[in-house]
């Protein structure tokens, strides 16, 4: 049996050979009776600044008969190491064809398990390949020429190929090491099965993305680019299909759907033909850049180390006045702030950063959440209508040539200004950003930064550009699903991930893949019982 030990810590300047012998003494054995050991999570304990340590988790076998006559305050430390299950494969004979359709984690994921399964799968996707999609992005970024169906949100790998690649998630489930393990298969870094916050990088995420496509290509699924989806194929009250903006059809016995959260187009065709979907709350403001080391000043003490990554910070604040949230989200360290647009004379950005997290700025959301009640219209698309007219107003306020509306932080607090210092491409175009945001979204970015100093001295600064808006969090609606997957209002459509409204996140999308395809192996298991 392997047992797991942790809360092994290092100071910087030790090194990881080290651990066995950290455990051997904290067990009371000698270091040769820590067989096999293995690190399994590495994480950083930044609370005291005058002295940063690594904290790590360490799994091996011990030696015959040494578990046994441990010591009770020894042997409390130990943890048997658990086997994980991955979900069975069924091998399914004479399966019926499914479709789906989006190219993002859940998509991705979906049609992955779904094939290994015997499921003879069609994977469409509005966009590119990643390689194409690539030179359309950074045509973008270069010379502001935007393709409406090749870019940050629209392509092979979804909205996620262009950010930090993070692997966090806060669910506990056994397939997440499958996933993992999946990606790490396909190219990704060793290491995101160890570290406490993984990511890939946007870099290294689109050879990993690359490579799933080949793993699906062995496994027989028919990929299909540049096919929008524009219809349901319907037989009865059953989906059976998609109807592309080719004029051709797909059809399947089942219909899985993983949109993303800007196809707003998608939401709009489900809308009109009465598919069951429900407005959702999310949240929307700006992103906020500070250098790099001025980040890891403020969290380490330190401008750099060659055994810390980059510094990160999670902050949040209740207003008691409105009870609104306000906290930063998906921060990039080391990364970039990008122009995220999706559609002709609108402009939303978000964060990127890559594998090495090595650039001069670090980035971060600060969003507001917003409520039902404040979207300017009652119905399931309300909370698109909002983006919509957010991100309309940014692209005029800054000049309508797809720059960034940007403002130096003490400015936007009322305390004087600075320089505008911002990695946005193709550029930032200063900007009051309390005129284009909505009053409370200001004013709870105000009240709440006070509170962010107190966690963060420095983080109020001339050093800081916020850049605007952020508004594409998550999804703004959910696209209603019962126990089994299926839409509460057309069975055989499987709403699937984020864009759907039951992810935020890499993890948590792929997560939702696996279990929709599961949930429509189920059902066609059950049909031929």
């Amino acid at each position: 049996m392997s047992w797991r030990l942790n809360e092994l810590r290092l100071d910087l300047g030790q090194d990881e050979a080290e651990l066995p012998g950290v455990a051997a003494r904290l067990l009371g054995v000698k270091v040769d009776q820590i067989r096999n050991p293995r690190v399994v999570r590495r994480a950083v304990d930044a609370r005291q600044k005058s002295r940063v340590r690594r904290v790590f988790s360490l799994e091996f076998d011990l030696g015959p008969g040494v578990a046994e006559s441990l010591p009770a305050e020894a042997a409390r430390r130990l943890e048997p190491v658990a086997v994980v299950e991955a979900p069975p494969l069924r091998s399914i004979a004479q399966a019926p064809p499914v479709v789906v359709v989006g190219m993002g984690p859940a998509g991705l994921f979906a049609a992955w398990h779904l094939a290994r399964n015997g499921v003879a799968v069609t994977l469409i996707e509005r966009g590119k390949p990643v390689e194409e999609r690539v030179r359309d992005v950074h045509r973008f970024w270069r010379e502001g020429v935007l393709d409406g169906e090749s870019n940050v949100q629209f392509g092979e790998g979804g909205a996620g190929t262009f950010s930090d690649g993070k692997l966090t998630t806060r669910l506990n489930h056994p397939w997440i090491r499958l996933i993992l393990q999946t990606l790490v298969e396909c190219g990704a870094p060793e290491d995101i099965l160890v570290q406490a916050k993984p990511h890939v990088g946007t870099d290294r995420l689109r050879l990993v993305l690359i490579n799933l496509r080949r793993k699906l290509e062995e496994l027989g699924v028919a990929l299909r680019f540049r096919s929008r989806l524009v219809g349901l194929v319907r037989q009865g009250p059953a989906v059976v299909g998609a109807l592309l903006a080719d004029g051709s059809r797909v059809e399947g016995a089942a219909l899985v759907l993983a949109p993303g959260h800007s196809a707003r187009d998608t939401y709009r065709m489900l809308a009109a033909s009465g598919v069951a979907l429900e407005a959702k709350d999310f949240a929307l403001g700006v992103r906020i850049e500070h250098p790099a080391e001025l980040i890891n000043r403020i969290q380490y003490g330190l401008p750099r180390h060659p055994q810390l990554p980059p510094a990160e910070y999670s902050l949040s604040w209740n207003d008691p006045q409105s009870g609104r949230g306000i906290y930063s989200f998906c921060m990039c360290p080391g990364g970039e702030v990008i122009n995220s647009a999706s559609e002709a004379g609108r402009l939303v950005v978000n964060g990127m950063s890559s594998l090495r997290r090595a650039g001069a700025l670090s980035n971060s959301a600060l969003v507001v959440s917003v409520r039902r009640q404040d979207f300017p219209a009652p119905h399931a698309l309300g909370g698109v209508v909002l983006q919509e007219e957010l991100e309309r107003a940014a692209f005029v306020a800054a000049g309508a040539d797809y720059r960034a509306p940007a403002q130096n932080l003490l400015h936007f607090l009322g305390r004087g200004g600075g320089p505008l210092r911002s990695s946005c491409r193709p550029g930032v175009r200063e900007a009051d950003l309390a005129d284009l945001l909505p009053a409370f979204v200001t004013s709870g970015l105000r009240s709440a930064l006070p509170h962010f100093e107190r966690r963060m001295r420095g983080f109020i600064t001339a050093e800081a550009t916020l850049v605007g808006v952020e508004t594409r969090t998550s999804a703004p609606l959910r696209i209603l699903r019962g126990e089994d997957g299926q839409s509460l209002s057309h069975p055989g459509l499987y709403p699937c991930g984020e864009g759907a409204g039951y992810a935020g996140g890499i993890m948590s999308a792929a997560l939702d893949g696996l279990r929709i395809a599961e949930a429509i192996m189920t059902k066609i298991t059950d049909r031929s019982a």
